[in-house]
């Protein structure tokens, strides 16, 4: 569960001074993770075990997330795409070895894929509060998503770049799914993740915004009503950092494979960056009906990629992966600035081949493979490894 994501860790002003330079913005990435036991494939409560194992060199970017069987890689903000597939190769490995260490394993996946008993909370005040205000609203393993950073010039700057995400957002959503099984079944959807995480009060599409005193507003009346504690729990499917000068995207299920999470990272920073033009521009985002937007990410949920997604433009249904090819070509020129246009197409086209992580799942069952060896696959895909479906059990 994404409880209270505290962000990347703080930018370089040598970076910051390079971005500006060159008028580009920074990333980051936060991933969260499920700990499943070293031989059965049910959630384990091993997180302190495994945080004592991570090395020094890594620790500062790894952190606790809501309950036991759960972790967190936060990394520092990049210019480059290289630079954060290399920052995040060396946490998912690092932290899948200390995993290992401590008799458990690491899966980037949403939600946990087998049958196991729900996992306790880590033992913090806040997370005690949370359980105490809204109840048994987070049963079972863990829910575990991406989160991308992206530079923002201001917060008055970044509401209304937020606004002009809104209409894009389920797209990412679809591309990022990663959760069909939960409890040993396919679910039937996707995202299993998305549909278990909409139960909290405050998460949801980004409504329009006004201003920066909306945004701040809103978030006092929602302290107020009791839907959350503090600024940590506003879960919409955008928002601006409460700690630094970035718009945070979080409406995906972590990816199995880092090239997944570095297609979603750049098509984020191109979505940023277009959005920033237009306002720049004098260029108002359509203010697209809140129960529309719903719809659509209901729809990516159950789809992904691999089914039909809702045009918001059209209001039509349309074939997935022809909407994640409008939203390459309409952000390809901040993709061509940024340097990202290539690898984009290259991931893109990996993607398609592959398909999501959900799709990738549901065809290994469709061969035979049994839950747990889904599991090993998982494992294996989140340290980097390629594997062959003749090798899982």
């Amino acid at each position: 569960m994404e409880a209270a994501a505290e962000g990347t860790t703080t930018i370089d002003p040598r970076l910051a001074a390079r971005a500006e330079k060159r008028d580009l913005l920074t990333l980051g990435i936060e991933e969260e993770y499920l700990l499943v036991d070293a031989v059965e494939p049910r959630g384990v409560e091993t997180v302190e075990a495994v945080l004592d194992e991570v090395p020094d060199e890594i620790r500062a970017s790894v952190q606790h997330e809501y309950v036991r069987s759960q972790i967190e890689v936060a990394s520092p903000p990049q210019l480059e795409l290289l630079g954060l597939y290399e920052a995040m190769t060396t946490l998912r490995t690092g932290l899948a070895d200390a995993a290992e260490r401590a008799g458990s394993r690491l899966l980037a996946v949403g939600c946990g894929p087998a049958a196991g008993p729900n996992t306790r909370l880590v033992d913090k005040p806040r997370y005690h509060q949370m359980r105490e205000r809204f109840g048994d609203l987070s049963p079972g393993q863990g829910l575990c998503g991406t989160h991308v950073h992206v530079s923002i010039p201001d917060p008055e700057t970044g509401v209304r770049v937020l606004n002009h995400l809104r209409p894009w957002l389920p797209v990412l959503q679809a591309a990022a799914a990663n959760s069909p099984l939960s409890g040993g079944r396919d679910t039937g959807y996707a995202s299993w993740r998305s549909m278990m995480w909409e139960r909290w009060p405050t998460v949801g599409p980004t409504p329009y915004l006004q201003s920066h005193d909306h945004y701040l507003t809103l978030i006092a009346d929602l302290e107020a009503s009791g839907a959350m504690l503090d600024e940590g729990m506003l879960y919409w499917y955008a928002r601006l950092s409460a700690n630094y000068p970035t718009v945070e995207i979080r409406m995906g299920d972590v990816t199995p494979t880092l090239d997944d999470g570095m297609l979603l990272a750049a098509l984020a920073r191109g979505l940023v960056s277009t959005a920033l033009n237009e306002v720049r521009d004098g260029i108002d985002a359509p203010d697209v009906p809140h129960t529309l937007l719903r719809a659509a990410h209901w729809r990516a949920a159950k789809d992904g990629l691999e089914g039909l997604g809702l045009d918001i433009a059209s209001r039509e249904l349309r074939p997935a992966w022809r909407l994640l090819r409008q939203l390459i070509d309409y952000v390809r020129p901040e993709l061509e600035r940024h340097g990202d246009a290539e690898l984009v197409t290259v991931l893109s086209d990996r993607l398609r081949d592959g398909g999501t992580g959900a799709a990738r799942q549901r065809a290994l069952l469709a061969k035979g493979v049994p839950v747990a060896g889904v599991v090993d696959w998982l494992a294996r895909t989140t340290r980097g490894e390629t594997v062959s479906d003749e090798n899982l059990s």
